[in-house]
Parts: C-alpha cells; structure tokens; sequence
C-alpha cells in the first residue's frame, strides 16, 4: 500500500460489524477499506489455536453462542455468507440449568416442554411461566420492529408493525410495562415459588447485567429469544463468521488491512477527511466508519475537533459501570468430558453434552454482582459452561474437547489488582466447574484466561464491556451511546459509529454494521 491512499469509506476495527459495513458499502459500489489493528479480523467475533501446549484445539477467544443472528437473520441472508463457509446448527438442548443439588431445568426451544419441565418441580409455577411469556412474546413482538430500524429515521413499517403488535396485545400493555419497569429479580420471585425455577430464571437473566437494578425487566427479552428463536454455534468456531464476511467483502472488491493500528482520525473544520495510520500511512475517505468504543472513536479525532460535552458523555457513558463483568477460562482437554451424574439424575436419557449448562442460584447471582461492584470476587459460584467441541469436533483432535467457563460477575477492578489474584481465581472457575463437569481436570493439557482488562488492552474497548455500552432503557434506539449521539450525525461531519455502541447493541448480528453503511450510503448519495 502506497503511503497515501484514496477511498469513499476507511472503517475502523475488522470485527464482524466492521466487515459488515464495509460489505454493504461495496455492494452499493463504494471503494471501501477496513483497517484492524490486529493480525487477523474478527475482533470479539474470533477464534483459533491459542494454547500453546494445544496447537489443534480451537479457542472461542470471545463470543461463542449464536443467539442474536438468529433473532436478526438479516446479515448472513443478504450477505449470502452460507456461500463463503459460513455454517451454523442448532444446539438442542441449548440452556440447561443446574441447581447444586443436582436437579436440572431444561429451557427447551419448544416452549410447551419447557412448561412440562417447570411442571415436574411446581405445576403453579409452570403455569405463571405461560403466563408470563404471553407477556414476554407480546413485547418482543412490539421491539422488534424497532430494533431492526434506524432509530433516527421515520421507519412508517416498522411503526405500523409494533401498533399492530400492540393492538393485538393492548390487554397486557399495564403488564408488559410492569414487566420491562421493574428489576427483573422482582419479577421473577413475585411469580415463581420453587428454588430451581427462580434460580434457572435468575442465573439466565443474569447474563445480561445485575438482576436488582431497576428497569431491567428488558432482560427478559432474553428468555424471550431463547424460546423463540434457539440457540446455534458457529461451526468451525466464531472466525468463521468473520472469514465469512470477509471472504464476501473481497468478492465485492473491498479491501483489508491488518496489523495496522489507526493513530487519528483526521477532521479539519468539523468535517473528517480520512485517518492516519501508527506506521504513518494516510487513507484519505469521504467518510469514515468506527466500529470501535464510541469513547476510543472520540479521542481518536483531531485534536479540538470534538467538543468536551460530546467527549464527555461518551467517556462517560456506562460500560461494566455496576464494577462487574464477565471474565473467560478456556481449558483444552486431552479427553471428552461428560455429565453423566446429572444425566442419571434426570432419568429420561437426554444428554446434555451439547448444552450450556447454567451454574448458580438465586443467593449466587445477586452475591457476585454486589461483591463484583465492591471489588471481592464472590465465594458462591455462578457461572455458564460449555464444551463447543460437544457441538463442533473439528474444534479439536478426535475424541479430545474443548471447555469454555464463563463466570458471569467477576470484579472489573479487584481490590488486590487481578495480577495478584488471576491464578487463584481461574483454579476457582475450575474448580466450581469441575464439580458438574466430569474429566475437567483430569484432561487438562493447558488452560488461558482473560478478564475485562485484557480485553480492553487487546481489543480497544473501554472497561473491557463486551457490549461497548450497557444494556438499559436510557441507552437504546437514539440514545445509545448518549444523547445526541445515537442519530445519524456526529460533532464531526462524515464520521459514523458502527459498532455494539449504537443501536441495537451488542450480540453477534451484525445490525450496528448494517446500519452505519445505510447512514454513510444516504450521506454519500
């Protein structure tokens, strides 16, 4: 590449929702070019052999579950990824949770035998669960439409889609409203009485932020998709949604650049005229795509180009702002693991191999999340396992697994520093997971862990907050990053931002892409 250079859009960050928009830029005959400071696209959507003593075992280094695609198909449809490798199947079962004392709950895709299972531990409370995904359903229907559309455009079909939704649910609207206004942990115990009902509800929502907080009722539309949509994986691990599309974007003439850290993103006169590379290369574009942390994107322009009350509120906006966040120990295995205990227990012969299992309770849940904000990491377990390799064998040598753990509430800032404490922590993880997951240790060849830290240091995303921002009520549609900031115009002509840090948010799906190229393509028009 010449040391200067000449497109119609430069994106900043190859991770699926950079490739994403790059893709749909050049099917609309834009000369685009996606620039990654790394040594391979994929971003927090990647995967590959980063074990050292396990050269063949394939590690989900960051997303692992197909959820969020498959409630929004729109990317690999459009894009046609199936074309270039891009494969994914159905986990069946997919959430399975385990109460300690052995008793499991299936979250089936078929919403009448996950009413069955609730059934074998309380009738009462398999009742109030249709109940409640009446209202659940009701709500998705009405949000979806939205979450598929740009928030700053009039969108008349997707407007009429949710008022046909909520005249046909216009009984439960006082019930949808209470649902998504109260904490979700209020919701759960006020409707179900078994422990391991409330448990399994408490440990899925938990996934997507503390349980207590207010308005975070939203986290049932979680619950939601599971039902109704599935869970799949990504077969060949998550590089291969990105080699997928940037396999796609190369067919349509796009361009990749690795190993190519952007230093700033040029604006003059409040209008951006292309970025400046580390190695001191310059991409002059009409526009410019940030698929990175809106807080990065902001410090990355010109000096004096953005103004302090637009700086501040993306430094500012909430990212893992409750002290907690996820933290991830992938273990290779020199043999398979299995769930037999838990099998037996069940009785009716489904094997669990392929699930996630969910580990915790309802006391586990809120204690990891008020340790994590107080900076201790929790004595109670609560954690989501898995083997991908149950799902994928390619992803190891034959007859040998994968594990991926992933304790939902660790401490962002430990009050020890994790340097002091990451050993001790991820033989925590181990441990706790060992106690379900038989051949755990004694299979071990080696192990790796990340916390936050890591990933903000290896990914560039503020606090390590694998969604960019927050999910809430005050950071969707048009205010997501913050106010004034989720339409599309910036505090600098011609730079968008196009990544989980705008509308609809994070998961896999590609939307935030999809939509940053429509905003570039009406801007360039």
């Amino acid at each position: 590449m010449d040391q200067e250079s000449t497109y119609d859009v430069a994106i900043v960050g190859g991770g699926h929702n950079g490739l994403t928009s790059a893709c749909y830029l050049a099917m609309a005959g834009k000369k685009v070019v996606v620039v990654e400071a790394l040594p391979k696209v994929g971003g927090m959507c990647s995967s590959g052999a980063i074990i050292p003593e396990a050269p063949n075992h394939t590690i989900n280094s960051c997303a692992l579950d197909v959820m969020s695609m498959r409630v929004h198909p729109m990317v690999p449809e459009e894009l046609e990824l199936a074309r270039h490798g891009f494969i994914q199947k159905e986990m069946s079962p997919g959430y399975v949770y385990v109460h300690p004392d052995g008793n499991t709950l299936v979250f089936f895709r078929d919403i009448e035998d996950t009413i069955a299972e609730i059934g074998r531990y309380s009738k009462a409370d398999a009742e109030q669960y249709r109940k409640l995904m009446e209202v659940v359903f009701a709500f998705i229907d009405m949000a979806l439409p939205q979450m598929r559309a740009d928030p700053a455009r009039f969108n008349f079909g997707a407007k009429l889609a949710s008022l046909t939704a909520l005249l046909k649910n216009i009984g439960r609207k006082s019930e949808i409203m209470s649902l998504v206004s109260s904490p979700a942990h209020t919701s759960i115990m006020e409707r179900f009485e078994h422990p391991v009902v409330q448990s399994a509800l408490c440990c899925l929502l938990g996934a997507a932020g503390p349980i207590k907080n207010e308005a975070t009722g939203i986290y049932f539309a979680l619950l939601g998709f599971v039902q109704k949509f599935g869970i799949g994986r990504a077969m060949g691990g998550m590089q291969s949604i990105s080699d997928a599309l940037a396999s796609r974007l190369r067919e349509l003439g796009g361009e990749i650049l690795v190993n190519e850290p952007v230093a700033e993103i040029i604006s003059k006169n409040k209008k951006v005229s292309g970025i400046r590379l580390k190695s001191g290369k310059i991409i002059h574009a009409a526009a410019v795509v940030a698929t990175i942390h809106p807080k990065q994107t902001f410090e990355m322009v010109s000096e004096g180009e953005i103004d302090h009350k637009s700086l501040t509120r993306v430094q500012l906006a909430p990212a893992n702002a409750h002290g907690g966040s996820p933290i991830k120990v992938d273990v290779a295995l020199n043999g398979q693991i299995n769930y037999r205990e838990l099998e037996e227990k069940r009785g009716d012969g489904l094997s669990l191999r392929k699930s996630v299992l969910l580990i915790g309770t309802v006391e586990a849940v809120l204690d990891n999340f008020k340790s994590a904000a107080q900076g201790r990491v929790s004595k109670l377990p609560y954690l989501w396992i898995t083997a991908p390799t149950a799902m994928d064998p390619s992803q190891a040598p034959d007859g040998q697994d994968v594990a991926y753990l992933y304790p939902v509430a660790m401490p962002l800032d430990p009050l020890e520093g994790w340097d002091a404490i990451r050993e001790q922590v991820g033989q925590q993880v181990i441990d706790w997971a060992a106690v379900y997951m038989n051949g755990l240790k004694e299979f071990e060849i080696g192990r790796t862990m990340e916390v936050a830290r890591d990933w903000e240091q290896r990914l560039n995303v503020h606090n390590g907050c694998v969604i960019h921002i927050d999910t809430c009520t005050t950071r969707t549609g048009g205010m997501r990053p913050a106010a004034d900031l989720g339409g599309d115009t910036l505090p600098v002509e011609g730079l968008f931002f196009g990544g989980a840090g705008i509308h609809p948010g994070g998961g896999v799906n590609g939307m935030p892409g999809r939509l940053a190229a429509s905003r570039v393509k009406r801007y360039l028009s």
